[in-house]
């Protein structure tokens, strides 16, 4: 592949990671939406960004059957687009409602971009260049994170209407994506030995992305609410806060492949871990930025390792015509623990704490991700002593 050529497709790459950035857009505003709307639940209000992922679910694995039919381009040619109409159309109406269904219609774009950009990655590079592109696409959704909570917590400082606007990107990314990525043949099952089925590798995986993003969510879900002191109801703190967080995504994502060298089989926990040291950190210093800040680097670092090793992996465990099929597994799982990650969780703070507080959840989280990282490191363990026996 010639050098212009793999640039256009890393432009394409990015404008689908844009996509699915978007996916943060209310985050620092989420406090001013759940004050205008006291009548709504605060599990219904942080769930303007989980309900997305509940809709990405279906559409993930959607995609990986509807690349039989319609080419990779078009699909997310209308994920673009739809991202920037949902955007949009709760500008309308000052309805709680009609802002939860445009979030859930944009779960439609969410799902065809999360799946296919793995695709994407998987059908133009192979081998060691995949997992450097793969740090790229990592680090080009926490660049998208970065400008949708930074700009959004920015506009949403005035009214939280106005962070509506972030969602313009949708339609940058599809002119993006019509315009660079080249066009391929629809996928086809052409061999018996390639039809498209998953393995116990895939499901492995999967279900650590599940209680990796069933804890993980909670950084976005419950950072606006966490700030306390000085701090408590700064949109432009919890919006730099989220920034910080995605900016540490696209850091280790750009460092991924020598983070692979050195963590090997272990990486998935790693990031695990990292996970549960931020969100302890979030816990004990609520009122001071700084510490919230290296909170949120944790925490960030933990997403950018994460989504992108487990993306390789799902897609290195089946043939090339499964791969969007594997990656539309995968990302059912980490959007189905998005999803059910509020309810979950405050009621297990409820449950265990007697009332709900970010403190509680984010406490939780830390030693729940804690818990299933050493779960995957005791399965490592076990199937590398089963190969030597």
């Amino acid at each position: 592949m010639n050098p212009a050529k793999k640039l256009r497709i890393i432009f394409s790459i990015v404008g689908i990671s844009f996509i699915q950035g978007l996916q943060f857009s209310v985050s620092p505003v989420l406090d001013k939406i759940s004050a205008h709307f006291p009548e709504v639940d605060v599990s219904l209000v942080q769930m303007l960004i989980t309900a997305p992922s509940f809709v990405a679910m279906i559409f993930a694995l959607l995609s990986g059957v509807l690349v039989l039919k319609f080419s990779k381009k078009s699909l997310l040619i209308v994920a673009g687009l739809l991202a920037g109409i949902s955007g949009f159309v709760p500008f309308l109406a000052d309805s709680f409602w009609l802002l939860f269904v445009c979030r859930a219609v944009y779960g439609i774009s969410l799902g065809i971009a999360t799946a296919l950009n793995t695709a994407v990655v998987a059908e133009w590079f192979t081998g060691p260049e995949r997992t450097q592109v793969m740090g790229i696409q990592a680090a080009s959704v926490g660049a998208g994170m970065v400008v949708v909570t930074t700009v959004g917590g920015l506009l949403g400082a005035h009214h939280f209407t106005t962070s509506y606007l972030i969602n313009i990107i949708g339609f940058l990314s599809f002119a993006v994506i019509a315009a660079m990525l080249p066009a391929s043949e629809h996928a086809k099952e052409e061999k018996k030995s390639e039809k498209i089925r998953l393995n116990g590798r895939v499901f492995e995986v999967s279900l650590l992305g599940f209680f990796e993003y069933l804890f993980l969510i909670t950084f976005t879900t419950n950072i606006s609410m966490h700030l306390a002191g000085a701090l408590k109801g700064s949109s432009s703190a919890s919006g730099t806060l989220a920034g910080i967080f995605s900016g540490a995504q696209i850091v280790i994502g750009l460092l991924l492949g020598i983070v692979t060298k050195v963590a090997k089989k272990y990486t998935l926990p790693v990031a695990m871990f990292s996970f549960a040291v931020g969100a302890a950190i979030l816990v004990a210093f609520p009122d001071n930025f700084a510490m919230l800040a290296v909170g949120a680097v944790f925490c960030g670092f933990s997403q950018g390792i994460f989504i992108p090793t487990g993306m390789v992996e799902v897609s290195n465990a089946v043939p090339p015509i499964a791969a969007a099929l594997a990656s539309g597994c995968f990302t059912c799982f980490t959007n189905f623990g998005q999803t059910v990650s509020p309810f979950v969780l405050n009621t297990a703070s409820r449950g265990i704490f007697g009332e709900v507080t970010t403190s509680h959840v984010y406490m939780l989280s830390a030693v729940g991700v804690a818990i299933a990282g050493l779960a995957a490191v005791i399965r490592i363990r076990f199937r590398k002593s089963k190969k030597k026996s």
